[in-house]
């Protein structure tokens, strides 16, 4: 039984630290893709409104789903050994990535609603 437990202390860790470094590829792989797209922009021309918010809205996306992987990797490190301790950490770390990732994604939101409005106005009236 003893080995039974220490071999599933052992591969939580494993899956704890694998979820952790898919976390960090999404963070590094959002840079790498928001900072293409800047140096495509200047290249292009002067960056504008619309492009601020694509920018945000690309680099958003890959921290939203950046979150969810670290969520995980906390659950996947409390299930096992659930302490009253390491429960209450789990709880309020959870709480604030949730209401982290469901601010982030509500804004998502409404710079993809801003953006759209934006490209149906008339060309004469949008920003350059």
């Amino acid at each position: 039984m003893e080995y039974l437990e220490h071999s599933l202390s052992f591969w939580a860790q494993v899956l704890k630290l694998i979820l952790e470094g898919i976390s960090l590829l999404c963070i590094l792989l959002g840079l790498l893709t928001t900072g293409q797209f800047i140096f495509s922009q200047n290249r292009r021309s002067r960056i504008s409104l619309s492009s601020l918010a694509n920018i945000r809205l690309n680099f958003g996306r890959w921290l939203s789903i950046a979150l969810e992987f670290q969520l995980g990797a906390d659950i996947v490190n409390t299930t096992v050994a659930p302490s009253f301790e390491a429960l209450g950490k789990l709880g309020l770390i959870a709480v604030i990535r949730t209401f982290l990732n469901y601010f982030l994604t509500k804004e998502l939101a409404e710079e993809i609603k801003a953006n759209q409005s934006l490209s149906e106005l008339p060309i004469n009236v949008k920003e350059s």
